[in-house]
C-alpha cells in the first residue's frame, strides 16, 4: 500500500470504526501554526502569551478580554474565526460530519482556506490504499486549483500554485536557487505529464504537486478523476454510482446536472433552459460526465431511470477550481437518502 500526502493532516486524525475520521487536538494544533496567527516579531505579548494558550488546547473559547488586549486588531480577528471553526469541527466529531453538514446547511461562512484544508484530509481517506497513481492525482482536484494548457486537443491540468512559483522563478539562475532551498535534483522539480507508464513516480513526489494531469477524452487521467469521483461519492453517501466521461449530452429527456465547478454550472444552465451559449464559453468546457446512481430507490421519482450529467470547466483565466461537494449536496436524491 502506497503512502501519500503526509502534508494532508491525514497522518494526524484517527478514523472511527465507520471509517471516518475523527477530529483530534493535533489536527487543530495544525492550524494554530499556520502564519496567518502564528506570532511573529511585531506580535504583542498578549498575542504571544494567547496563541501558547491555544496551542495547548486548540479547541478552548478565548478569553474576549485577552483578544481585546491584542495590539493587532487583525490578529484578534484571525484568532475569533480559527477558534470558532476549531470548536465547531470538535463538536461535529469527524470531519466528514462537518464537511457535509456545513453545505447541506447553505451557510458557508469559514474561509476557503479551511474548507480546502479538510478537502485535502477527506481526500486522502477517500483514496487510502488505492493503487492506482492517476487516480491520487486526479484527486488534487478537490483541494488545489489547476491551470489549463491546451494544445493539439490535449487537456493538461498542473498545479495552480506549482505554476505560479515556476512563472516567478524564471530562468535557470532562479531555479538554481529554488533546488538548493529544496534540496532537489534538477528531475524533481521538472512538471511530468503523468501517463500510465510513467506514473508511478508520483508516489514519491505527491507532496510535492509537481505533476500534470492529462484529462483528455478517453485517456487514462480523465477515467481516474471519474473513479476519484465515484469513490468520494459513496464514503460520504454511502451509495454505488457509475461515472463515465462523454463527449456531448444529447439527450431529449435531460432532467438533472451538476456543474462541477461555478463556470461548469453556469454553461449547465444555459444550455439546459435551452438557451444560447456562446462559442468562448463552450471552449471553456473541459469535460462532460455521465452519472448513474445504482440504487434508483433513493433518487427523486421525476429523474428515476435518467442519467445525471456533469461538466467541468475552466473559468476566463484558464483556472479550474473543483467544488467537490456539489457531488454530495446536488444530487437528485430522496429526503430519506
Amino acid at each position: 500500500m502506497m503512502d501519500f500526502w503526509r502534508t494532508s493532516g491525514f497522518h494526524i486524525l484517527e478514523r472511527n470504526a465507520e471509517g471516518r475520521l475523527a477530529v483530534t487536538d493535533e489536527y487543530c494544533r495544525a492550524f494554530w501554526r499556520r502564519p496567518e496567527v502564528a506570532p511573529v516579531e511585531e506580535s504583542c505579548d498578549a498575542e504571544r502569551a494567547l496563541h501558547a494558550a491555544m496551542f495547548e488546547n486548540p479547541t478552548a473559547e478565548p478569553d474576549p478580554a485577552r483578544l481585546d488586549a491584542f495590539a493587532d486588531k487583525d490578529a484578534a480577528d484571525n484568532f475569533r474565526v480559527l477558534s470558532g471553526f476549531l470548536r465547531d469541527l470538535k463538536t461535529a466529531g469527524t470531519l466528514e460530519d462537518f464537511y457535509l453538514g456545513l453545505f447541506r446547511s447553505g451557510r458557508v461562512a469559514i474561509p476557503p482556506l479551511f474548507i480546502d484544508q479538510m478537502a485535502h484530509a477527506l481526500t486522502r481517506n477517500v483514496l487510502d490504499g488505492v493503487a492506482n497513481p492517476l487516480q491520487a492525482r486526479a484527486g488534487e482536484l478537490f483541494f488545489r486549483s489547476q491551470r489549463t494548457t491546451i494544445e493539439d486537443g490535449a487537456i493538461m491540468l498542473a498545479d495552480e500554485d506549482t505554476v505560479e512559483m515556476y512563472s516567478q522563478t524564471g530562468g535557470f539562475g532562479d531555479l538554481g536557487r529554488l533546488l538548493m532551498e529544496g534540496q532537489a535534483t534538477m528531475r524533481e522539480v521538472t512538471l511530468d505529464v503523468l501517463t500510465e507508464d510513467n506514473a508511478d513516480l508520483y508516489w514519491d513526489r505527491s507532496d510535492r504537486f509537481d505533476t500534470v494531469l492529462d484529462i483528455t477524452f478517453p485517456r487514462p487521467g480523465l477515467d481516474a478523476l471519474c473513479r476519484a469521483m465515484e469513490v468520494w461519492i459513496g464514503h460520504f453517501l454511502g451509495m454505488e454510482t457509475r461515472i463515465h466521461p462523454v463527449q456531448s449530452i444529447s439527450d431529449e429527456k435531460w432532467r438533472w446536472h451538476i456543474g462541477l465547478d461555478s463556470t461548469a454550472t453556469a454553461i449547465l444552465n444555459t444550455l439546459y433552459q435551452g438557451e444560447d451559449v456562446s462559442e468562448d464559453q463552450m471552449s471553456r468546457l473541459l469535460s462532460l460526465f455521465r452519472l448513474e446512481i445504482k440504487d434508483q430507490a433513493l433518487v427523486l421519482d421525476d429523474v428515476a431511470g435518467k442519467p445525471v450529467y456533469l461538466a467541468l470547466a475552466m473559468d476566463e483565466t484558464d483556472r479550474v477550481q473543483m467544488k467537490p461537494q456539489n457531488l454530495l449536496v446536488n444530487l437528485p436524491l430522496k429526503r430519506s437518502a
